[in-house]
């Protein structure tokens, strides 16, 4: 099955979840990942995302202990013509997880590219980081990148293990360990896939921010109701 067809197969589900009210029992849905390619205006959520991780986890994403400082030049830093970066968003419009895609600047290395990632402990073990891996190398392939490098820490076994299960060669030099992915050429399938990744986390972005707006709205006309009806009670006593 190709990689166009597959997703395909999974947008048929796209719409089941997003009339529950917040709150109410998730129903499974299919495999694939509504990823969104985040630009400048996304600053302030990425920031919010990041500021987020404990000590543990900064320590892990940037190779030290990074404090908000440090986070928000990075944030600040960051280069979305040259660059890309991906995140996941729950139902709140929350970015739970992201990724970061950074191309080498320099020419001898300029078919290459440099992968991180991070996901907030409330989104852990739904296998964003792997499907944020996914997602970049495919990016990074139909821009013509043939090498997918991951720098961490050799405690960081998750990264680790999202790399050698995408078929990565992970090198140990004491406490950080690289990984190297080598990419196959794009193809029609290949751009025919990211094309229709897109369209989905935009379609699946669109919908959360619909459904969002409805129980807000609900949720005020609540408010409003009750505090008629507390009128009411206060003027008739």
């Amino acid at each position: 099955m190709t990689e166009s067809t597959a997703f395909l197969k999974a947008t048929l589900h796209m719409l089941a979840p997003w009339m529950r009210a917040p709150g109410e029992a998730s129903v499974p849905v299919a495999a694939m990942v509504p990823i969104r390619t985040l630009a400048p205006n996304h600053r302030s959520r990425i920031l919010a995302h990041l500021l987020a991780l404990d000590e543990h986890d900064r320590y892990l994403r940037f190779g030290y202990t990074a404090t908000d400082e440090q986070v928000e030049r990075y944030v600040t830093g960051l280069n979305f013509e040259r660059d890309e970066v991906f995140g996941i968003f729950n139902r709140s419009l929350e970015l739970v997880a992201m990724a970061h895609l950074a191309y080498s600047t320099h020419a001898a290395t300029a078919s290459c590219a440099e992968f991180g990632v991070s996901v907030l402990k409330s989104a852990r073990g739904r296998g964003y980081g792997g499907r944020l891996f996914e997602r970049a190398a495919m990016h990074a392939r139909n821009e013509g990148v043939n090498m997918l490098f991951i720098h961490a820490l050799s405690e960081n076994s998750a990264m680790l293990r999202i790399a050698r299960k995408a078929g990565a060669t992970v090198q140990r030099d004491g406490s950080e360990s690289e990984a190297h992915l080598q990419l196959a050429a794009p193809n029609l399938d290949s751009r025919l896939a990211q094309i229709l990744h897109e369209q989905y986390a935009e379609a699946d972005y669109k919908l959360k921010k619909q459904a969002r707006h409805f129980w807000d709205l609900l949720g005020l006309m609540q408010d409003v109701r009750t505090g008629v009806r507390d009128a009411r009670q206060r003027s008739a006593q």
